[in-house]
């Protein structure tokens, strides 16, 4: 999930802190001045969408194209689905981020690289095994201050960098993802924007806030950008998981305003916000 609060249930926090600085100079994902939006009761600053473009270093590699042309045909069909979680609610002292892909990954030495080049700090690791596959989990702070992250750039870049060293290590995974029709050498036989639909619904989660679902086809900059259409009605994002299943974003939000759950109509203007800004391909009417 991903919380965007701290433990002690603050909203999260938009500020421009010198490692967003850092995020846009090295990865290449948020390309302007951030600009102040009213967030719930903070003010606070977010990144320009308009211009929102993936990782630089999310490029096709033409390199891998002919290992994987050479692969047994068969093959293709047992490609699993790549799954990445980004859960703030698990730990109450850092973000955690689990990572699978059947039984194909390794010890993501090279993720674990990519993530303390974003200022953080891996503090813990560790691998189990089920009917899905062998599960990666790492516990994550920020370098300079030893805490969970809290800015939604960030927590994107972090998504993104997981996935494009996916692309780069597991070429085969491009099959299963949605940015793999743009940056992978096999892309999806689904078309993310005719064959996903978006599932939108909110349901009181106690008296104090409400629980978001939005399952919606992935892209980059998804999470940034449902953060901010909350924020632009005045709703606040208390915690949350974003998980990537193949070409499907499903995300978790506890959201509240002035720290209570949404009010029935608030729940409508919010949801119908979500279905305009998510409408493609389609949006199921009757999900809310």
């Amino acid at each position: 999930m991903v919380a965007m609060a701290s433990a002690s249930g603050s909203a999260l926090r938009f500020t421009d802190p010198p490692s967003s600085r850092a995020i846009r100079r090295d990865v290449g994902a948020f390309c302007l001045a951030p600009r102040t939006v009213t967030f719930g009761f903070v003010d606070k600053s977010i990144t320009n969408l308009g211009q929102l473009r993936l990782l630089s270093s999310l490029k096709t590699r033409a390199s891998n194209a002919t290992a994987v042309e050479n692969a047994n045909a068969a093959d293709s069909d047992k490609v699993p689905t790549p799954v990445v979680i980004i859960d703030q609610d698990s730990d109450p002292d850092a973000t955690v981020v689990e990572v699978t892909f059947g039984d194909r990954l390794g010890a993501l030495l090279d993720t674990m690289n990519a993530l303390k080049n974003l200022g953080l700090n891996v503090v813990k690791a560790n691998v189990y095994l089920d009917s899905s596959g062998k599960h990666n989990k790492f516990a994550i702070t920020k370098a300079d201050s030893g805490r969970k992250v809290e800015d939604p750039e960030l927590l994107e870049a972090i998504r993104l960098t997981v996935i494009n060293n996916m692309l780069e290590f597991h070429p085969e995974s491009s099959s299963q993802l949605a940015m793999g029709a743009a940056f992978g050498v096999l892309p999806p036989t689904e078309l993310v924007d005719v064959d996903i639909a978006t599932q939108v619904s909110i349901k009181d989660d106690g008296p104090d806030r409400s629980l978001l679902y939005i399952e919606t086809a992935d892209r980059p900059g998804l999470l940034v950008e449902l953060v901010k259409i909350i924020s632009d009605i005045s709703v606040a994002v208390e915690s949350g998981e974003f998980d990537t299943e193949g070409l499907l974003a499903k995300v978790k939000f506890h959201v509240s305003y002035r720290n209570k759950a949404l009010i029935k109509p608030l729940q409508q203007v919010l949801a119908n916000s979500l279905r305009y800004f998510l409408r493609r391909p389609s949006t199921d009417e009757s999900s809310f």
